[in-house]
């Protein structure tokens, strides 16, 4: 028999779109879902700038059916998050509607199908931007799973293609469309460039004149302020726009009077998110190893804002004669990172924080780490903003050295020995021969 998903696949209903909240996607800055970087306590924080549209960190459909605690997790709606979207990895109807359902049970306002994840460990499954290879049937995924999923609305992310010599977003967005998606979101790189070059907005413009009469549309890509996100909804033409790195680096990118904090208020907004990832994971011990994965990481990012800043790819200059504070929160050293979280993790008060980081600022350890001279291995890897591929190469054992005929001769007559003493004297080697 088959399930009531599979049922609800095989109605010959007409594919209707669901209805987005439109206030929220109309000349909107969403926050992307970022591998990471999307974790409940930084979505709290953008969200007090501003941030009307967030977005949870991707999750495997499969493995939340599986009930995987940490997907599971991904599903928690912060209480200030006014319209909350979850986004899933499926290439199965029957499989997506299932996760569909369980998001909006977890009190989701829509559902985005993930289309354009570049790396290895979404692609090698048929997940992410592998799905961009074959237009027609990701149209048949989508139709599907707004059919089976009717009142939860569906929204799919995408790249321009999967490589520079396959652009194929337009034949993709019209099957998107078609299919009955509430909204589309166009990153402007292909899945191979991933984050290595600017994007393409007269690629996404020309998709918009497209399809932009039939679907919301939402533009993604090096969107570094809320005036850069509005001048691109202006002459672009999109509904919207969808920023990951620019809100990493600034997470008051939100704030519609384009503020910029200086560094001592920044250090209260770094220190505010601190104290959101107590209250999320807990004032303890416990609490603070599982924070370590998140708050240290946070500085690769907040460590590249510039006051003024135009471009993401000018995200690696260094500024010389910085105030100690100011060149301690520029700092790109891990150890530096660490430090920083550490002292916000402890500071009961933003002036405990200042002062404590000031202190660090003016340390011999922190010139110790600043004459270092870190600069990463592969920078761009980094601000890729997902999960190294490195993969484990396997060690191999030295060879021993080869024995001389002497010590060979000496092994021979040491076994000869132990055998005369067990008794054994008609002894065989594997190939049948008696030996001496």
């Amino acid at each position: 028999m088959k399930s009531l998903v599979g049922l609800l696949l095989l109605l010959p209903t007409s594919v209707v779109a669901s209805v987005l909240p439109t206030d929220f996607f109309t000349n909107s800055m969403i926050l992307a879902p970022l591998t990471r970087g999307g974790n409940l306590p930084f979505r709290r924080l953008c969200c007090d700038f501003g941030c009307k549209v967030s977005m949870g960190e991707m999750i495997f459909a499969r493995y939340l059916l599986q009930n995987d605690p940490v997907e599971r997790a991904r599903l928690r709606r912060s209480s200030n998050e006014q319209c909350f979207g979850v986004q899933i990895a499926t290439n199965d109807a029957e499989e997506g509607v299932a996760a569909m359902k369980l998001a909006r049970e977890a009190g989701a306002d829509f559902v985005d199908l993930n289309c354009g994840c570049p790396i290895n460990e979404a692609t090698r499954r048929g997940l992410g931007s592998a799905l961009l290879r074959n237009p027609k049937k990701l149209g048949n995924l989508v139709e599907r799973m707004t059919r089976g999923a009717p009142d939860i609305p569906l929204t799919v992310k995408v790249r321009l293609g999967t490589s520079d010599n396959c652009i194929n977003v337009l034949d993709v967005a019209d099957h998107v469309t078609a299919a009955g998606a509430a909204a589309l979101t166009i990153h402007g790189r292909s899945a191979m460039e991933r984050y290595s070059s600017a994007a393409d907005w007269e690629k996404i413009e020309e998709v918009t004149n497209a399809v932009g009469s039939r679907i919301k549309v939402i533009g993604n890509g090096d969107i570094v302020s809320y005036a850069e996100g509005q001048r691109r909804i202006a002459t672009s033409g999109v509904d919207g726009v969808m920023v990951g790195r620019g809100a990493l680096e600034s997470p008051w990118i939100f704030d519609e009077n384009g503020w910029e904090p200086d560094a001592a208020q920044r250090v209260n907004i770094y220190r505010r998110l601190a104290v959101y990832m107590k209250e999320h994971f807990g004032d303890d011990a416990r609490g603070k190893r599982m924070a370590s994965y998140f708050l240290p990481w946070h500085f690769e990012f907040l460590c590249r804002h510039r006051p003024g800043k135009v471009s993401l790819q000018d995200r690696l200059s260094e500024f010389d004669d910085m105030p100690p504070l100011e060149s301690l929160l520029a700092c790109k050293n891990p150890a530096a990172h660490k430090r920083i979280a550490d002292i916000l993790w402890e500071s009961g008060a933003d002036t405990d924080a200042k002062s404590s980081l000031f202190e660090f600022a003016e340390s011999k350890i922190f010139s110790d780490i600043q004459n270092n001279q870190y600069t990463p291995t592969n920078p761009l890897a980094e601000l890729a903003n997902i999960p190294k591929e490195d993969k484990k190469v396997r060690k191999r054992k030295a060879p021993k050295p080869k024995r001389t005929q002497d010590e060979i001769d000496i092994v021979r007559a040491e076994r000869k020995a132990k055998r005369e003493a067990a008794g054994i004297t008609d002894f065989k080697h594997d190939d049948g021969k008696r030996r001496s």
